[in-house]
């Protein structure tokens, strides 16, 4: 089943859509929205975005499928960056939790390849 599961193509798309979404939980970095800013004292490192990824390819083949789907990173987001990502004091004392900044994070960022890419704050991550 593993190697299964690995063998599912992924888009460069989908992963563009995953790397979008583990850097904008990165305080300080380029293109990183204001709420995280507020919220976040530590997000998600590149591993993230691998098991985003490896989950995605899973789901699709549990969901009949033979593609991962942005829908399919959306669905993993939430526990694949919950316990990569603190939130701060700020976050703390308001109730608010790294599922809340997640689901932010899942709003603000584009799904489409066309409107991911013409997106000023990826723009950079992708030309490297």
């Amino acid at each position: 089943m593993q190697q299964l599961v690995r063998q599912v193509p992924v888009s460069d798309h989908i992963v563009r859509y995953a790397l979008s979404l583990v850097r904008q939980t990165r305080v300080g970095g380029e293109g990183v929205p204001d709420f995280v800013e507020d919220l976040v004292g530590w997000g998600a490192g590149p591993r993230a975005v691998q098991f985003l990824i490896l989950g995605g390819k899973a789901r699709a083949l549990l969901q009949g499928r033979h593609h991962v789907q942005v829908e399919d990173i959306q669905a993993l987001a939430p526990p694949v960056l919950r316990h990569r990502m603190v939130v701060n004091f700020a976050a703390e004392s308001e109730g608010i939790t790294s599922d809340e900044v997640v689901a932010r994070i899942i709003d603000a960022t584009p799904t489409t390849e066309d409107e991911l890419s013409r997106d000023a704050r990826f723009q950079k991550i992708f030309a490297s």
